[in-house]
């Protein structure tokens, strides 16, 4: 049997891609003293204030282990808070503080900013077919048993 080399060179090339937009980000809110794997859970709480360690886990697309880490990170930094509700002693809910809200307005530009770089001399109609390309390429393989 030969090994086609094409096979393997879309995973390659939507790693390297990944990972350069992912370094770009990361310098960037490094200026800031935020750490990426905080920007993943910030993220998805502007979105979504007060969810579960486990909800918020399964939004950020992180393993619980590694979203527990990021809250403490996150919570030493004075950006968000623990609570547990209705005496329910098992589940803890994570909620921004409002420093942890003010951070959107300073942080989501960085995003921009490396998404416009990433996507420079694009077409407008290009951005939109990648955006819906990538999607696809995620479903697809979010059906694969």
């Amino acid at each position: 049997m030969t090994h086609d080399p094409e096979i393997d060179r879309i995973a390659h090339l939507l790693k390297l891609a990944s990972k350069a937009t992912a370094r770009a980000l990361q310098d960037r809110l490094a200026t800031r003293g935020i750490a990426y794997g905080h920007w993943t859970i910030l993220r998805v709480l502007w979105r979504e204030d007060g969810l579960s360690v486990t909800e918020l886990s399964h939004r950020a697309g992180v393993a619980k282990p590694a979203t527990v880490t990021a809250v403490q990170g996150i919570e030493r930094l004075g950006f968000v808070s623990r609570s547990r509700r209705n005496g329910d002693q098992k589940t803890v809910y994570i909620s921004l503080t409002p420093s942890g809200r003010g951070l959107e307005d300073d942080l989501i530009p960085l995003a921009l900013e490396v998404n416009e770089l990433a996507l420079r001399g694009f077409r407008e109609t290009q951005k939109q077919s990648l955006r819906k390309m990538l999607s696809s390429v995620i479903d697809n393989l979010k059906a694969d048993p």
